[in-house]
């Protein structure tokens, strides 16, 4: 690659040589600086997606807490129905085969004979 020369004819080579560096200083200089800008911004535009992040994380749980204690809510209440209503049926059912039993007669010396029978006391 030829080398392109910026330094204005006539001048000696020490002075060409020195404004050069000068000149390479400010660039580079200048491209830190930008690079320092650069970083300045990447870091300003993290920290604003973490918080963002961080916002929403937030409002997402919020809104499951939320969603969340309201079902279950709903359903303590189904079970709460659905127990009252079990045992209410139980109820309902012990107190029939109560009133069955009530309404059977019991022939006692029938039974007495007949258990005699079975286990064999009347042979």
């Amino acid at each position: 690659m030829a080398e392109v020369n910026t330094v204005p004819a006539g001048t000696a080579q020490g002075e060409r040589i020195t404004e050069l560096e000068g000149a390479d200083r400010q660039v580079l200089g200048h491209l830190l600086q930008i690079e320092a800008e650069a970083a300045a911004l990447v870091d300003d535009a993290q920290a604003e997606a973490d918080r963002r992040i961080a916002e929403g994380e937030r409002q997402n749980r919020s809104r499951y807490d939320e969603q969340y204690g309201k079902e279950a809510a709903e359903l303590e209440q189904e079970y709460e129905k659905a127990t009252a209503a079990v045992k209410a049926d139980y109820q309902h059912q012990i107190e029939s085969y109560r009133k069955s039993l009530d309404a059977i007669t019991v022939n006692r010396d029938r039974f007495n004979v007949l258990m005699d029978d079975l286990l064999g006391k009347g042979r």
